[in-house]
């Protein structure tokens, strides 16, 4: 976020924050940015949306390792989470298993859209949706190509997130294993 950008003091209180989540008034929200928010703030949810792309004060809260997970326009106050996955990785033998929620835990590992996952994979941004949602799983080959991209890029499936949390270990079942990350 640069630093002459209206939103970065919105940012920078995000950033130092410890807490994973925050409610803030749309007054303090003024306070911070030290001008008024926009009629649509007030009036429009979709302004609050978590949008990557064309929306410069979701990209404060976004960059800052924050999600919108409730704009209450009536009472004044948003609320921001910082994003934590719990799911649920299944193998074959060496081969992950690849499912919605490791989908998800793998684009917010790279910090990407929908559309930008499927962007950088060679899709539409549909597929990635509808893998997240479950209405299908990705193909046995489009699972070893991600696969592949997800060793180029360090993401590990939690195994690192494993060995300092045994609880998250499912120890009923040595092909399943269940990780809880903070993908900040």
């Amino acid at each position: 976020m640069n630093e002459g950008s209206k939103y970065y003091p919105l940012y920078a209180h995000l950033r130092a924050s410890k807490e994973d989540e925050l409610c803030l008034t749309l007054k303090e929200i003024e306070q911070l940015i030290q001008r008024s928010l926009p009629p649509s703030a007030r009036s429009n949810r979709g302004w609050w949306g978590n949008r990557s792309r064309g929306a410069l004060q979701a990209r404060a809260w976004m960059d800052a390792g924050y999600h919108v997970v409730k704009s209450d326009l009536d009472a004044g106050e948003i609320v921001f989470r910082k994003p934590g996955l719990i799911y649920n990785v299944k193998r074959d033998g060496d081969t992950v298993l690849w499912n919605g929620d490791v989908v998800r835990a793998f684009r917010h590992h790279m910090g990407y859209s929908q559309a930008d996952l499927a962007e950088q994979l060679g899709m539409r941004q549909q597929t990635i949706s509808d893998w997240e949602t479950g209405a299908y799983l990705p193909k046995r080959s489009t699972s070893k190509y991600l696969n592949l991209v997800a060793e180029k890029t360090g993401f590990t499936y939690g195994e690192e997130t494993n060995q300092q949390n045994p609880e998250a270990v499912d120890d009923d079942d040595d092909s399943s294993t269940n990780i809880d990350i903070d993908t900040e």
